[in-house]
């Protein structure tokens, strides 16, 4: 082979050459997006843990079509798993396929599709969390069914803006403000939709700080921000130890599809509570949930490719996403409202907007804004009863969807 040929050869197979395909501007683009999603995280410190591991499995996925020119080089073949799970398919259940043609983050894309990271995800989460005031205070388990009104309200918005159910269902659990949550049921409703719903699922949750503020002094008056609320009563260990076994038990009876997560959940919660398993209890916390981030995050960033992510789809549910969890907020809020006038103004319902499921970020900003209207206010543990809530309950409407749409 000549010098010339070489050289031709090697311009060919080199990933620039990939540019002057046909299509190759949108990854292009997407590229770009990735860089934007990286400073985002970066220097913006955007939910950083996760949108970081997104956005450069958003580059892999993408530059790996250039380096491939759609060969079998290729990081991520979206193609590969309709074929793979359509029962029509010769490839059907086919191992030699899948070994021979999946990429690095095809593979990694197995523990989404399976539900095994948003799981996993769960029991970490569990492990770190305190029920304690959700138990000392179970009607704070109302905030928390409030503040899933957005995951309703969004899905018939979707419903009118063409959306199918299955569609419009991992659109409105946005709502629900559970990143986790939001990847199970897309990954088991709309694969397709995986990674513009990921973004904005967590996006919002890290804008928590900004949106929420506005729409609570806009839904609660001066007066009902001031409450201070009385400190709530010591909980027992084996309450803590039953919690999540009752929980668990009673949940998944009513809800089958609830399974994974709150399983998972109340696992990890088990773990933290039960005094016999700390070894456990830390790995699920610290090591198990770093690795299983890193994981989710390049794999759901993998699913960002041009032709699924660059349509007015996407633009719909940046735009539902930000309607659902502001609807969730509000709702939250005005459960507060209620329990504040049942309670004849015992209760502050500025905690009814913590009843989304970002924990802790939502009961934190409950806290600074009651403190704003009333210095001698600590309103942190109140809202964490809500805060924790709203993770049971956005497993539970994920769940119910499921049930209805899977």
């Amino acid at each position: 082979m000549d010098v010339l040929a070489t050289l031709q050869k090697l311009v060919m197979e080199s990933g620039f050459a990939g540019f002057f395909m046909a299509g190759g501007w949108k990854n292009l683009i997407m590229i770009l997006i990735a860089f934007v999603l990286l400073y985002l995280g970066i220097v913006r410190k955007f939910e950083p843990l996760l949108l970081c591991g997104i956005a450069f499995g958003c580059l892999l996925s993408n530059l790996s079509y250039f380096v491939a020119l759609g060969g079998e080089n290729a990081l991520y073949h979206p193609e590969i798993w309709s074929t793979f799970l359509d029962p029509s398919s010769p490839y059907y259940h086919s191992y030699g396929y899948i070994m021979s043609n999946c990429g690095l983050l095809d593979f990694f894309y197995i523990g989404v599709k399976a539900g095994i990271y948003p799981s996993l995800i769960f029991m970490g989460v569990g492990a770190m969390t305190d029920f304690g005031p959700l138990i000392s205070d179970p009607k704070s388990m109302l905030l928390g069914a409030a503040a899933q009104l957005g995951v309703f309200a969004a899905f018939f918005g979707a419903i009118l803006l063409g959306f199918t159910g299955n569609e419009a269902a991992s659109i409105g659990i946005i709502g629900g403000a559970d990143g986790p949550t939001a990847i199970f049921l897309t990954t088991k409703l709309a694969p397709h939709l995986l990674g513009p719903i990921a973004i904005a699922a967590y996006s919002y949750m890290a804008l928590i700080p900004m949106i929420q503020p506005p729409l609570m002094k806009l839904f609660t008056t001066e007066e009902m921000r001031k409450v201070k609320m009385e400190q709530k009563r010591q909980v027992s260990r084996n309450e803590k130890i039953i919690f999540p076994i009752v929980v668990a038990t009673f949940v998944i009876l009513l809800l089958p599809s609830t399974a994974p997560l709150i399983g998972c959940l109340m696992l990890g919660n088990l773990f933290r509570e039960c005094g016999v398993t700390d070894r456990l209890s830390d790995t699920a916390q610290n090591a198990l949930m770093n690795i299983v981030t890193i994981f989710l995050a390049t794999s759901v960033g993998a699913t960002m490719v041009a032709d699924t992510f660059l349509n007015i789809q996407t633009i719909f549910i940046i735009i539902l996403g930000l309607i659902a969890f502001s609807i969730s907020t509000i709702g939250g809020l005005l459960g507060g409202r209620v329990m504040y006038q049942v309670t004849g103004g015992k209760i502050n319902p500025l905690i009814g907007s913590a009843g989304v499921s970002a924990v802790p970020m939502a009961a934190r900003v409950s806290q600074d804004v009651g403190r704003k209207y009333n210095k001698s206010n600590f309103l942190l543990m109140h809202a964490m009863g809500p805060n924790v809530a709203g993770v049971i309950g956005s497993a539970i409407a994920a769940g119910f969807l499921l049930s209805v749409f899977g």
